[in-house]
């Protein structure tokens, strides 16, 4: 019999152990977070991160419960898109830059846009779709290769949003610069707080598999989980 790694792709723990036992951690990690901050744990949602993983493993997370699932790139999705379109209720949200573009490819095949940065781009996914799910990513880091709108420019931006009637705001989100250290996110994980309460928006998109504790303890409702459930990724050859 093929081996879990042969059949997803996921490069499992030194441990060996499975996607199951990863998920059941996650979750563990998650309400205890949750508790901590005296929050309801239903208000999160775990975001499974597939990007760079075949289908099967979208196949394997469905079967043990999981129904939203991130992606970073519209073409790779493209690909996995034929042999998970049977999966009753699965949501597929894109988590990656996109290029105004490719919008209308993305409205055929994401419920879930959590990058809009432009008035132009959420234009094109209000023509292109008829009715999505979006959020609108913010630039926090002064890391140039980071994404998303500056924190001055969210009124006009959401105004433009709202004037869109097939899209339906649900929050922000944002990246900070990578670190080791889940403390070190901490002021970009507030910072997107205190603007999505400024703003009158609830969802808020942020925290990933090494400082989630540190993104529920500051209001997230979206972790984007991806290696601490699937392993490392394999890189592109």
């Amino acid at each position: 019999m093929a081996s879990e790694a042969a059949i997803t792709g996921v490069q499992p723990s030194p441990g060996g152990e499975s996607l199951e036992s990863h998920l059941s951690a996650v979750r563990e990690r998650m309400a205890r977070a949750a508790d901590r901050s005296r929050r309801d744990i239903g208000g999160i949602l775990l975001l499974a991160v597939t990007k760079v993983f075949p289908a099967s493993a979208i196949q394997q997370a469905y079967a043990l419960g999981l129904r939203d699932f991130g992606e970073n790139y519209v073409q790779e999705f493209e690909d996995k898109a034929p042999a998970v379109a049977g999966l009753e209720g699965a949501r597929f949200h894109l988590i990656g830059h996109l290029q105004s573009n490719k919008s209308r490819k993305a409205a055929e095949l994401f419920q879930v846009v959590q990058t809009v940065d432009s008035a132009k781009l959420a234009r094109r996914l209000n023509e292109a779709a008829s009715a999505m799910q979006v959020m609108l990513e913010v630039k926090l880091s002064p890391e140039e290769a980071k994404k998303g709108a500056a924190a001055a420019e969210l009124p006009e931006l959401i105004a433009a949003v709202r004037e869109c009637p097939h899209l339906d705001l649900r929050g922000l989100m944002t990246m900070p610069p990578w670190s080791d250290d889940p403390e070190a996110s901490r002021l970009y994980f507030r910072r997107l707080r205190e603007l999505a309460e400024r703003h009158g928006l609830a969802g808020l998109s942020m925290g990933m598999s090494h400082d989630l504790e540190t993104a529920i303890e500051e209001g997230s409702t979206c972790v984007r989980v991806g290696t601490a459930l699937f392993g490392k990724r394999k890189t592109k050859a």
